[in-house]
């Protein structure tokens, strides 16, 4: 089968559920969508906000209180927020990443291996059975070593140690200093988890490629490869040739179904999720909206790709559109503004502000408050 670039577009929107809010609830639309970026505590609630019909805020709340819905570092060293049963296979099958990233240079600098690692994780995990700050953690390991906690120690083992991040309030569950609590031993080999993280990523951001498959987890495509092959899937050809993969009778909507307006919270996971961007990010405003630093900003959607960025005000949305919109598009655009600014109102009317510096560096564009 030929898959069109377009083609694959819709697919990405229909089973991240961006062509239609759907009736469904918080923890089933987060396990549809497999993954949603949380280094940023409110983009869960936008990005679920743009997915699902009637959203309520306070059902997320609630799944991060109950652990039904958990954030934890996961694909690509990032904050992900998934569905609780997922989380197990998917620590598991990067575990070699998250390893590596942890017990760096900067955690060896401490005096500490790989080894002590080992061994020091397994007594966080007890000593974090609720849930403790960074500073607790940190004078844990002062105790335990019988010298002061080295930064680049207590760093390293929060990133490497199975931890969820435990809901501390403010307006979207998680503040500015983080809380952790112990999430289990792993339950199976990193192989065995990056075939199941595999198969979800289909399910969730298919058709793929191996390429795509190894950006979206940060494994080496060796890896990735071994993990697809281990799979019974559908073989496609993507527009320039490449073998994409898919779950059999993957939802493929027609390319030319409608896409709505839809105003994307920063790091969205469609933003992120392959190696090759243009299924949903325009070649000339990649640089735009994903930032040397890897900030990726909060972005309009239009007919499925992103047209522009958009940034909170008091009670408005502003937009910036890259390239002249129609005068529908606009009034759609505004009906979301108008839905986004009663969220944000409840919780955050200022969203993203600490942000703000890049629309200083923003290209000229038709600017509008909505909302």
């Amino acid at each position: 089968m030929e898959m069109t670039g377009r083609g694959l577009n819709r697919c990405t929107l229909g089973r991240q559920l961006l062509l239609g809010r759907e009736a469904v609830g918080v923890v089933e639309a987060v396990r549809r969508v497999v993954a949603l970026q949380g280094q940023q505590a409110a983009s869960p609630y936008v990005a679920l906000w743009n997915r699902v019909q009637d959203f309520d805020p306070q059902e997320l709340d609630e799944a991060f209180a109950t652990r039904s819905v958990v954030k934890a570092s996961l694909m690509r060293i990032t904050l992900h927020a998934v569905h609780g049963e997922d989380y197990p296979a998917f620590r598991d099958a990067v575990e070699p990443t998250l390893r590596a990233a942890g017990l760096n240079d900067r955690f060896q600098a401490s005096g500490l291996t790989a080894e002590d690692a080992d061994e020091l994780v397994l007594e966080l995990l007890v000593f974090a059975k609720k849930p403790r700050t960074v500073p607790e953690i940190a004078g844990w390991l002062e105790e335990r070593l019988g010298v002061p906690a080295h930064p680049g120690a207590v760093r390293g083992l929060r990133m490497y140690s199975p931890l969820l991040h435990s809901p501390t309030g403010g307006p979207w569950s998680f503040g500015h200093r983080p809380s952790y609590v112990a999430a289990g031993v792993p339950t199976q080999e990193p192989a065995d988890g990056l075939k199941v993280l595999v198969r979800r990523y289909l399910e969730g951001f298919g058709p793929a490629s191996v390429a795509d498959v190894a950006q979206f987890a940060m494994v080496p495509r060796a890896r990735a490869k071994v993990a697809v092959q281990a799979l019974e899937l559908d073989d496609l050809n993507g527009p320039d040739g490449t073998i994409l993969y898919d779950v059999p009778n993957g939802d493929r909507p027609d390319e030319d179904t409608p896409a709505p307006p839809r105003l994307m919270a920063m790091w969205d996971s469609v933003l992120l999720a392959y190696y090759d961007r243009s299924r949903v990010i325009p070649p000339e405003y990649r640089k735009v909206v994903t930032r040397i630093n890897g900030d990726v900003l909060p972005t309009l959607l239009v007919d499925g790709y992103v047209a522009g960025v958009w940034r909170a005000l008091d009670g408005a949305i502003e937009a910036t559109a890259f390239h002249p919109l129609d005068d529908d598009t606009w009034e759609g655009l505004a009906a979301e503004a108008r839905s986004l600014t009663e969220l944000l109102q409840q919780r955050e009317q200022q969203v993203y502000s600490r942000y703000n510096n890049w629309w200083k560096k923003l290209p000229s564009g038709d600017v509008r408050v909505l909302a």
